[in-house]
């Protein structure tokens, strides 16, 4: 099923409510006037909620599984319905507000 392509400024967020944005986006590849993002594009997380607790917290995130059909750079894009993990916790990332005119499956 086509699920929107993620790009820099879509909102995504860990499980906890912290905020994760790309580090590298793919610049030769634009939607919305903004870099697509690749599945194997680190993010970055801020204000996870259990970075208050003494436990692992999000502090990096990355998708493992995206689009199958469209590439950028040779690499799968990241779309809405992708599966990703944060690192030290292995929760989920997912996203709440993309783009809705690039779709991908």
């Amino acid at each position: 099923m086509p699920m929107p392509v993620l790009h820099l400024g879509a909102t995504v967020l860990c499980m906890h409510a912290g905020n994760a944005v790309p580090t590298m986006p793919f610049p030769r590849v634009s939607v919305s006037a903004q870099p697509v993002v690749q599945v194997t594009t680190p993010y970055v997380i801020a204000a996870c909620s259990l970075s208050t607790s003494s436990g692992p917290f999000c502090a990096t995130g990355q998708w493992v599984v995206g689009a199958t059909r469209v590439l950028a750079g040779g690499l799968p894009l990241a779309i809405v319905g992708g599966t990703a993990l944060c690192v030290a916790t292995g929760t989920g990332m997912q996203a709440v507000a993309s783009q809705t005119r690039v779709l991908a499956t």
